[in-house]
């Protein structure tokens, strides 16, 4: 591949910005204005006495931001050993040394990852000499190409590659004490979860933005699945979704323009300022390697070195932190220092940078000496940066904070240099499950209420309001509807499933006389498959915890654990009420709770055989598709095996709940760490593929519009035509009165009553005949419009609930709990008979009805909970 001098790599272009251009631009960084990608592009050009000024404002910035930050003068590194675990990769950067392939390594006399006794001989002489880092460094996904890796995995019990790297990052932090800073390549949403507890930090490289660099013939990404820029700006989103401290980067003089290396520098930007998790941004130039198909390739120059770091401390701003390798110059680490730069990424006395083994790193006392000349203290860090480390949660796992904390100096969050580099357990927290906080929420909220209207770190917590609104204002867009609604109505009442997608939406959008008759058309449908009885069940919903920091926007339930609302239930507690429940005649509890940090992997099945020892009879409706898949990754086990035990622990069924909006474009924006999409279905197919059978929800009226409850609907009819596992379909109207992303200005009130009705109906119709029962929810709705969705093509009204928070703490005014005579009320409402159901839909035991006929199906008031 060639390259010219507009590619970025050597001099500036001389037929490139013009002197007014460029005086403007350096103003206007002087200045603090903000820039655009133009201007930006602009200043990447800047040289001579233009890039003396441009360093000079960058250099002025980043002193602004250590001062801040109560480091003034300081420019840190972390002392580290390079791990390089496998150099299979099933990529072909066209100027990587660092991949080789099978036949090379044998004849080396290497195996095709490190054995865990390699690492960890490492390791141990790197904790002897001080270093506090394991960067472990590997291909991607090398299984997926070279079949001797994935022999070496079967060989070794890992499933894949992350499996051993979530392993040996384990055996590293309690054999040696070092924190391991992960670089696996591109990573999957589920990959961070199995990954953020044993690592403190994570990093992949952008690299650029420029597609054609990878889709061309030639290009040096050409023919590597995991460096289309995509993907891997989708691998940085996850990232903070996941709330991963995580580092990232360029490489610039690969053959991009001045532009594309601006944008690659705002997409960094765009997600910095969305998730506030990138915590070090990496400015790396490259240098050609002899053997590879890029050694004509001239080095990229030092003066577009210096110029990008000053224009990234531009864009990036005071705070970020900004790394340039010091052994990939010669002697020029001034000129770095001056462009703006704060920190010189891990540097190792023991192993080499198999990256670039060609450049050795430089002595930690040399580096110390031309950071003095400069007028900088080197300071020692951690992988992880001293604000991640002061913020703790959700950025630290619970079971990384005695391993941070051993390492880290208390008041500044650097490391401490004399501490002692020593293993220690990695375990689960203790006391899991001692009752704490206000446990008697779940009877206080419809007599005190909630303590406030948000959590306090409201403002940081959800990622940032601006970059979220910018996102969500497409698809808040009204949508324009050609199909005529007459020829619709006309499909679907002589047959539902030959609705197509046009006609489905015209129907989702009718209004009138026309919404009366698609209710019409649905409840006639309702009538024909389930007659006209209104199904409900005697269950309670038992929310064992509310302490979660996922970071869901739409979710008021979520606390803090020293939020004044918080809480969390002992297991006694747990069985206390769901004995209370059957006790009334229960036949189910539901139970779900929040992604509580300090609980282990297995605390959901210890929920599960508290309750199961103490009714046996009770069926276990539990743990939403995110507890399941925090379950999985907490205890190292597949969804497969965690489901299957979960089940053997005494779960019966699954609640269809985290689904939201089975649209990954209105899922970001409502959710900031929970599941995409693909991983729901995943959880809820195998679900019903053992065995487990499931409800489905859809929850309505926020960012999304009617296209997206298309779309939604669509995909669980598809799943259940594979599985067959969905017992009902509930409709969960969003709340929206103390919802994070309502008070932010960004979510609509809510559905109308047009919506709730036009959703109940079009869920009859287009999930017949495959789902048969359709729920609404008195809790959301109230029971008036329960009423009025008996006659919209429901036939289910959920429970009696007992006790309810969720729909509560987001600002519900229709209590906690209804009695069976509250219940038969709203069916006859409705004009139809009421009846008594199980999870299943199957027939109640007459003693169970019994029970609940004695007690009208609701606790004592006496008895809110036993502690």
């Amino acid at each position: 591949m060639t390259t010219s001098a507009t590619s970025g790599t050597g001099p500036a272009d001389p037929a490139g910005p013009t002197e007014n251009s460029m005086r403007r631009a350096l103003k206007r960084a002087r200045d603090g204005v903000a820039l655009d990608a133009a201007e930006a592009a602009v200043l990447l050009q800047a040289r001579g006495e233009h890039l003396d000024a441009l360093t000079a404002s960058a250099a002025r910035v980043r002193d602004a931001g250590l001062e801040a930050a109560g480091r003034p003068g300081v420019i840190t590194y972390s002392k580290s050993v390079f791990v390089p675990l496998t150099r299979l990769c099933r990529d072909k950067c066209h100027y990587c040394t660092f991949v080789t392939v099978p036949g090379k390594l044998r004849r080396a006399g290497h195996g095709m990852f490190m054995s865990p006794d390699e690492v960890l001989d490492i390791a141990r002489k790197g904790a002897a000499l001080g270093c506090k880092e394991a960067l472990i460094t590997l291909g991607d996904k090398p299984e997926e190409r070279w079949p001797e890796a994935r022999e070496w995995l079967d060989a070794h019990g890992y499933d894949d590659t992350i499996a051993y790297v979530r392993a040996i990052s384990i055996r590293i932090l309690e054999e040696t004490g070092l924190l391991p800073h992960l670089n696996p390549g591109v990573m999957s949403w589920t990959d961070f979860q199995r990954l953020k507890p044993v690592a403190p930090s994570m990093g992949m490289m952008l690299e650029t933005t420029a597609t054609r660099l990878w889709s061309e013939p030639g290009g040096p990404h050409h023919g590597s699945p995991d460096k289309e820029p995509a993907v891997r700006l989708r691998v940085l989103e996850d990232a903070g979704r996941s709330s991963v401290p995580f580092t990232s980067g360029i490489l610039i003089g690969i053959g991009e323009t001045y532009e594309e290396r601006a944008e690659s520098l705002f997409a960094l930007r765009k997600v910095s300022r969305a998730y506030h998790g990138i915590q070090e941004l990496i400015i790396q130039n490259f240098r050609a390697k002899p053997d590879t198909a890029m050694r004509g390739m001239p080095d990229a120059e030092l003066d577009a070195l210096v110029a990008t770091v000053a224009v990234a401390r531009h864009l990036m701003g005071p705070s970020a932190c900004l790394q340039a390798p010091p052994n990939l110059v010669d002697a020029e680490y001034e000129r770095l220092i001056g462009a703006g730069i704060d920190d010189w990424g891990g540097v190792s006395p023991l192993t080499i940078d198999h990256v670039n083994p060609e450049r050795p790193w430089p002595q930690i006392d040399e580096l110390a000496a031309k950071s003095r000349a400069a007028g900088f203290e080197l300071r020692e860090r951690l992988c992880v940066y001293p604000e991640f480390v002061r913020r703790g949660e959700p950025w630290l796992d619970p079971r990384l904070r005695p391993h941070v904390a051993a390492l880290a100096d208390p008041e500044t969050g650097l490391a401490r240099e004399d501490a002692v580099v020593e293993g220690h357990a990695w375990q689960e927290p203790d006391e899991a499950f001692t009752a704490t906080g206000r446990t008697d929420l779940h009877a206080t909220i419809d007599t005190e209420g909630r303590t406030s209207d948000r959590r306090d770190d409201f403002d940081e917590v959800y990622g940032d309001w601006g970059a979220l609104r910018e996102a969500a204002a497409p698809g808040m867009a009204p949508e324009r509807i050609d199909t005529d609604v007459r020829a619709a109505l006309a499909t679907a009442a002589d047959d539902p499933t030959r609705l197509t997608d046009d006609e489905a939406l015209a129907l989702l959008h009718a209004d009138g006389p026309a919404l009366d008759a698609l209710c019409g058309i649905a409840d006639d449908v309702r009538r024909s498959v389930v007659g006209d009885d209104v199904t409900y069940i005697v269950t309670r919903n038992i929310n064992f915890t509310n302490v979660c920091y996922t970071g869901c926007r739409f979710c008021a339930f979520a606390q803090r654990r020293t939020d004044a609302d918080a809480y969390t239930l002992s297991l006694d507690q747990v069985a206390d009420r769901a004995q209370q429940a059957w006790e009334v005649g229960a036949v189910e509890v539901c139970m779900q709770g929040g992604i509580h940090p300090d609980l282990p992997g297995t605390a959901y099945f210890d929920i599960a055989r508290a309750v199961k020892a103490r009714v046996p009879g009770m069926h276990v409706h539990a743990f939403s598709p995110m507890e399941v898949v925090n379950g999985a990754t907490r205890t190292g086990m597949s969804i497969r095996e965690w489901l299957g035990a979960a089940k053997e622990a005494g779960l019966d069924s699954v609640p269809g709940t985290a689904a939201e909006i089975l649209d990954d474009e209105v899922r970001w924006i409502l959710t900031k760490g929970k599941l995409p999409t693909a991983t729901w279905i995943e959880v809820i197919e195998t679900a019903h593929e053992l065995g487990i059978r499931s409800s489905s929800t859809m929850m309505y009226g926020h960012v999304d519009q009617p296209r997206h409850w298309l779309g939604h609907l669509r995909t669980l009819a598809g799943i259940q035509q594979r599985t067959g596992g969905f017992t009902e379909f509930v409709t969960l109207p969003f709340i929206h009165t103390n919802a994070p992303v309502y008070l932010a200005g960004i979510a609509r009130p809510g559905p109308t009553l047009r919506d709730n009705r036009a959703v109940t109906a079009m869920a009859r119709l287009l999930l017949h005949p495959h789902i048969p029962n359709i729920q609404t929810s008195w809790v959301k709705l109230g029971t008036e419009g329960a009423a009025e969705m008996l006659r919209s093509g429901a036939n289910d009204l959920g429970g009696t609930l007992m006790e309810e928070t969720i729909s509560r703490m987001a600002g519900s005014s229709y209590g906690s709990y209804k009695s069976v005579k509250d219940l038969i009320a709203v069916a006859d409402a409705a004009g139809r008979p009421a009846k008594p159901r199980t999870t299943l839909y199957g027939p109640v035991p007459e003693e169970r009805q019994r029970a609940a006929r004695d007690s009208d199906g609701h606790l004592p008031e006496l008895l809110p909970v036993l502690d």
